[in-house]
């Protein structure tokens, strides 16, 4: 049953170019279903049937959000449609598997003077607030997602014009332009601290750690939540939600929203 997902997880890899992320999610849905069925004598895929993903729906009952359900449902009508283009099974149990109704939210946003005392909470004598300085007010001026900006590397950079060029979800590319203050700030980076921070090493990477390592998307985490916390911010905020106050701030000052659609790199405006 295990060579089927990796089959599938490659397809979708190569295939249809979806990020590690959502590979990695993909993949702890399909064991976890694979873990349901053997539990209930079903060894082999040809062997499922609606009824078994009826009852993993059940199953699941109130543990999870009915977003995370839509997800694990996606990842089974998805592999389900494979295994029936493979041969493996005749018909497609998921095919009327209906998806849980999910309600649209507002998301958070960060106000204008929280942002401000984020973004000046750095130590700017030192290589590590010269380099988180630079990571807030690029997140702040660009609105780019955590994994774009921890995969962000040195030929993706155009200071001068002042532009980037972002690698998104399944590969899609898309350029962003960026502020004064987000220009001047990695310029100091670059210049001053990125340097010792790489010791004698090199990287392509943009954002580095205190090793001279890649910056892992949980190090920013971590870093934004240090900041906020001495910012004396109360609510709890994510990378994602200056991405949200990027896109909310650029609205109310007249900025349109397909301009925003194509900075976001969403598909849907």
């Amino acid at each position: 049953m295990d060579h089927f997902i990796d089959r599938f997880l490659s397809h979708l890899a190569v295939e249809r170019g979806l990020s590690t992320n959502t590979l990695v999610a993909y993949s702890a849905d399909l064991q976890e279903f694979k873990g349901f069925l053997a539990a209930n004598g079903v060894l082999n895929w040809d062997e499922m049937g609606r009824d078994h993903i009826s009852a993993y729906i059940q199953s699941l009952g109130g543990r999870l959000s009915d977003r995370s359900k839509a997800r694990r449902i996606a990842a089974l009508r998805s592999f389900s449609k494979h295994l029936l283009v493979l041969g493996v099974i005749r018909q497609d149990p998921a095919a009327r598997v209906t998806f849980p109704k999910t309600g649209l939210s507002l998301p958070k946003v960060i106000p204008g003077p929280e942002v401000e005392a984020l973004l000046g909470q750095p130590d700017p004598d030192h290589p590590l607030g010269k380099r988180d300085k630079a990571m807030l007010e690029l997140l702040y001026a660009t609105g780019l997602r955590v994994s774009e900006l921890t995969d962000l590397q040195l030929r993706q950079l155009h200071l001068d014009p002042g532009y980037l060029v972002v690698y998104g979800k399944g590969g899609k590319e898309r350029l962003v332009p960026l502020g004064e203050w987000a220009v001047e700030a990695l310029k100091v980076y670059l210049e001053e601290g990125r340097k010792i921070l790489l010791k004698s090493g090199s990287r392509p990477e943009i954002f580095i750690n205190h090793r001279g390592g890649k910056l892992s998307r949980q190090g920013v985490w971590k870093i934004i939540k240090h900041y906020a916390l001495q910012a004396k911010i109360k609510q709890n905020i994510t990378p994602h939600m200056l991405r949200h106050s990027f896109a909310t701030h650029l609205l109310e000052n007249g900025a349109d929203l397909r301009s925003l659609q194509t900075m976001l790199g969403h598909s849907d405006i």
